[in-house]
């Protein structure tokens, strides 16, 4: 088995999804508007040779349980929450080889400004960018762009493959690699010649250019996706480097796996073109007595009001507002097909709304859960990449400082013995550390790749 691929799940907030940890006395999530926190926890993960910080993010709040965001706003779901963009240029600072990945929404800001964010983030962190693509699934969300409601699940995703065609004309296209001579003797900075405007009109954005960035080390960022749906997979295959994948048991995740491998070669850019993380909750100590007594701890802190607020702003099903015999299968039948592929799959069948409580409000949900020691939990994390073939995972937080200490003392070392992570980075980009002997771009295959050199683009250089 190779390497695996290891991010901290993160997002710039107090409580992300560990409901109810923020009232930890060791935990210093309320210092997230400082910059001091994010560049120390960026030192922490370089020095535990992580791959990258992986920043969640949602631009509403969760206000489906209860009849509003009470309930988020008491416990911290998620709110308040800070942009994600913002804090990496001060973590890129303090590290040399450590990524970052952002999630931003294709659905509510338009391209142009994302594309020189994105370069601008590439440039300073010197090719260490990766972007999370989402459609965003908050109804809040979209109120609070002007719409009174949210886009249905298929006009996102057009949205979505229309952004990306977008981007990959600026990132790609736009620039000659060549385009900046800086001939100061002859008095030219940029050669206009190699630079073109896009004027791309499509569906939902009509988009001028040219890109206002000069080419990046990686020009597009790793692309980055989460979606289980068979449009979700469908987006993955043809646009994701690195897909975050979900599933209730290890078999959901190997037949999602092999589904968007299966999907990645018939587009012809091969299985390998994209990675599969996973989310994992491991808590590891010196001893298993001491991983059980963490656990314990967390279990005596952990919020059910928190985890039915998340829950219900992200499915669109309240829990609360049902008798506990009913049926989820017949509240998403009853909504029409309102409810997502992902949401259905959360739920077994013949679960009621009393089972999918305790199911909810659970932390250790499986699969991807473990507690021991960091032998123990290396022997678990092996189990599961044997099982599923699956490529990495985002760590899931409970403390701040905590668990990130505990995993690169306890169970970094287990994995490093077995040949799953790494002893050392090597050098390059992002993406030329996640995909072994790639260059810093988009490889042959990928659809963004086709505009390079201004092919397919038709339009004239800059005179």
């Amino acid at each position: 088995m190779r390497e695996l691929s290891f991010n901290l799940f993160e997002m710039n907030t107090v409580g992300h999804i560990s409901h109810g940890m923020w009232r930890h006395p060791q935990n210093t999530r309320d210092r997230y508007t400082d910059l001091g926190f994010w560049q120390s926890n960026a030192r922490l993960l370089e020095e535990g040779l992580f791959d990258a910080v992986f920043l969640a993010d949602v631009i509403g709040a969760y206000d489906g349980y209860r009849g509003g965001p009470g309930t988020a706003l008491r416990e911290a779901v998620q709110i308040p929450n800070n942009d994600p963009l913002l804090v990496i240029p001060a973590m890129a600072a303090v590290t040399e080889h450590l990524g970052f990945v952002a999630t931003f929404s294709t659905t509510y800001e338009p391209p142009f400004a994302f594309a020189r964010r994105a370069s601008t983030l590439d440039h300073l962190t010197k090719g260490r960018f990766g972007w999370n693509v989402v459609t965003s699934y908050l109804p809040g969300a979209a109120r609070n762009f002007g719409l009174a409601d949210e886009l249905d699940h298929a006009q996102r995703y057009d949205r979505a493959h229309e952004y990306l065609e977008v981007l990959y004309k600026l990132w790609e296209g736009s620039w000659d690699d060549d385009a900046v001579v800086r001939d100061a003797e002859g008095g030219v900075y940029t050669d206009p010649a190699k630079v073109r405007a896009i004027d791309h009109v499509g569906e939902y954005f009509s988009v001028a250019g040219p890109h206002l960035s000069e080419p990046s080390p990686q020009r597009s960022p790793v692309i980055y996706q989460a979606g289980s749906s068979a449009t979700g997979r469908a987006f993955a295959a043809r646009h994701a480097e690195a897909v975050f994948v979900g599933g209730s048991s290890l078999e959901d995740f190997t037949s999602t796996i092999a589904d968007i491998r299966f999907r990645a070669e018939e587009m012809g850019r091969g299985a390998d073109a994209v990675r599969t993380l996973g989310s994992a909750v491991l808590i590891a100590g010196r001893t298993r007595a001491e991983a059980e007594r963490k656990a314990e701890e967390y279990e005596r802190l952990s919020s059910a009001e928190g985890y039915l607020a998340h829950a219900g702003g992200g499915s669109g099903i309240d829990l609360a507002a049902y008798p506990p015999e009913t049926l989820v299968a017949d509240i998403i039948a009853s909504k029409g097909g309102a409810a997502d592929a992902a949401t259905s799959a959360r739920y077994a069948p013949g679960h009621t709304v009393a089972d999918a409580l305790r199911e909810v409000t659970r932390f250790d949900r499986g699969p991807f859960f473990a507690l021991g020691t960091g032998d123990e939990i290396a022997d678990q994390i092996e189990g599961w990449v044997q099982k599923t073939g699956i490529d990495g995972f985002n760590l899931r937080q409970f403390l701040t400082p905590g668990t990130v200490e505990d995993f690169v003392e306890f169970v970094v070392p287990a994995l490093q013995k077995r040949g799953l992570y790494r002893t050392s980075y090597s050098p390059g980009t992002l993406r030329e550390r996640m995909f072994e002997g790639s260059g810093p771009r988009l490889p042959q295959g990928h659809p963004g790749e086709a505009y390079r050199g201004g092919r397919g683009l038709g339009a004239a250089a800059i005179r």
